[in-house]
């Protein structure tokens, strides 16, 4: 315990004493960041090029310590256009880094003219839900496969120009036709924005998680690769089994009835918040007041 004691006592002794606490918050902005890169590489294919790149600096390394001139003349040469090479081949990677950090929650209060602020056109009503829900289930009894994304804050205006536009009232009607076999509308995803399907055969972007299932098909993998890029929610309904799974947030929720579906649907509702009517009485003048 002493030993503690006096390890602490001549560790803090060390520690300049002009140290400010801005010095301090630095060093936390500092370390925040460098986790988020590690937790971001090791999520990503830079995590299979930083195992090289060590390979690399180690035996750049021995190279150095053996005095191995020319071998390090080249490195000197190449180092410039490497790492050029290196963000051309993490672009993908990159481009979604920085799709993730525009999603954030805090960009949305602090940036005032943020294209994805919440309006009253992304909302939907219960009436919506329920038709989402009983199309879904239609569909899976059928085994007819369906992708339907639900936009929330951030638009999705790139992947409807994708599709062709449809406009329309959201129905089970509706949506059961155009996911039916043999129609011109049934390939591709579904936009859905408030109560209305903007779009229908839309592309949408293939998800690289390597830990979804390999039993998954490109249904589901389109799915979850579009929950990624943005804050939607996705509906997929598996034409091979029917049954129904939900992707947010890059994360996929698997074997869904009606009910949970709708849980599901309701959690990303955000309905307004209906202000307390006023009751107003008019107090007359009694009987005898003056």
């Amino acid at each position: 315990m002493f030993q503690g004691s006096e390890f602490i006592t001549t560790y803090l002794s060390r520690i300049p004493r002009n140290v400010r606490w801005v010095d301090i918050i630095e060093i936390l902005i500092i370390s925040f960041l460098f986790y988020q890169i590690l937790l971001w590489i090791k999520n990503s294919k830079a995590w299979t090029f930083l195992k090289g790149l060590v390979v690399i600096v180690v035996f750049i390394g021995i190279a150095s310590i053996c005095e191995m001139t020319t071998i390090l003349w080249i490195v000197k040469n190449v180092l410039g256009v490497a790492v050029t090479a290196l963000v051309v081949l993490l672009q993908p990677e990159l481009r979604r880094a920085l799709e993730e950090l525009g999603t954030r929650n805090i960009f949305k209060s602090i940036l005032p003219f943020d294209s994805g602020k919440y309006t009253e056109e992304g909302l939907f009503s219960d009436k919506t839900i329920y038709e989402i829900a009983e199309a879904c289930v239609e569909m899976g009894k059928a085994k007819t496969g369906a992708l339907i994304v639900v936009e929330q804050n951030q638009k999705l205006t790139d992947y409807e120009k994708t599709g062709i536009d449809i406009d329309g009232n959201i129905s089970s009607q509706l949506l059961i036709n155009i996911f039916e076999h043999n129609t011109p509308l049934h390939d591709g995803a579904v936009i859905i924005r408030g109560n209305k399907v903007v779009s229908a055969t839309c592309y949408l972007p293939l998800s690289d998680n390597r830990e979804l299932s390999k039993a998954l098909g490109t249904r589901h993998r389109a799915g979850v690769g579009i929950s990624e890029v943005s804050d939607s929610m996705t509906i997929i309904v598996s034409e091979e089994t029917g049954k129904i799974s939900v992707a947010y947030g890059g994360k996929l929720e698997r074997n869904l009835d009606g009910e949970g579906l709708k849980a599901k649907l309701r959690s990303i509702q955000n309905k307004p918040e209906e202000e307390p009517k006023k009751r107003f009485i008019w107090k007359g003048r009694s009987k005898g007041e003056k």
